[in-house]
């Protein structure tokens, strides 16, 4: 299983990284990423405090990636924000998309995309001109596993497809419940609109990971 959007208690998540990891590693995790929700008040906190996971690397058979998820950050700010996280050594950088569950500024979608992230989180309504910008810029699309903002799956997929845009499975997880094993998250994939083989495939051949670290 891969999962690049997962959070601790550096920002609202229930556990500290090297219990998120156990956990992780206990169902058969591959690669991990923690990327806790930043803005410009605590990306450098998160950063600095998170990437000392990476001690945990040489003794277990997974690899952990070290991110943030910018959130409710304004769509003018996007662009600048993302490319300072990358300087400060995130290996992922997700936008928290717009989900119809919570007031996301309009406009995040298209900021994050423009500015060529790795992840568009749980990007609800997202339009299908979006959608093929996110192709041409290599940003994948998330299917969630999360409830609530997994509600616009099925649209994500549809738009997704028509435009020939990576997808990704993540959870979003939050708390030790919300881990997923593989067969779980190619259900998920299912749920969303994709047949068996489609859904083997976003989950086993998880775009970004084979296209930046070669799994």
């Amino acid at each position: 299983m891969i999962d690049l959007h997962t959070h601790t208690t550096f920002s609202d998540g229930e556990l500290i990284p090297s219990e998120l990891v156990r956990r992780a590693e206990s169902i058969g995790y591959s690669v991990l990423g923690i990327t806790d929700h930043a803005d410009y008040t605590n990306i450098e906190h998160i950063l600095s405090c998170v990437s000392r996971i990476k001690y945990l690397e040489d003794v277990l058979d997974m690899r952990i990636l070290v991110g943030v998820e910018l959130t409710h950050v304004h769509p003018v700010k996007i662009g600048p924000l993302a490319g300072y996280a990358r300087k400060l050594g995130a290996e992922i950088v997700v936008v928290h998309g717009e989900t119809p569950v919570e007031p996301v500024r309009p406009g995040t979608n298209l900021a994050a995309i423009e500015a060529g992230v790795d992840i568009l989180a749980h990007p609800g309504f997202i339009t299908q001109e979006e959608a093929e910008m996110a192709r041409d810029r290599g940003v994948c699309l998330e299917i969630t596993s999360r409830s609530g903002h997994n509600i616009t799956n099925g649209h994500v997929v549809r738009m997704a497809k028509l435009a020939g845009a990576k997808m990704v499975v993540d959870t979003d997880s939050h708390a030790p419940r919300d881990l997923i094993s593989r067969s779980r998250a190619i259900e998920v994939a299912m749920g969303a609109g994709l047949d068996r083989n489609e859904a083997s495939a976003v989950v086993e051949q998880h775009a970004l990971v084979n296209e930046r670290w070669g799994r």
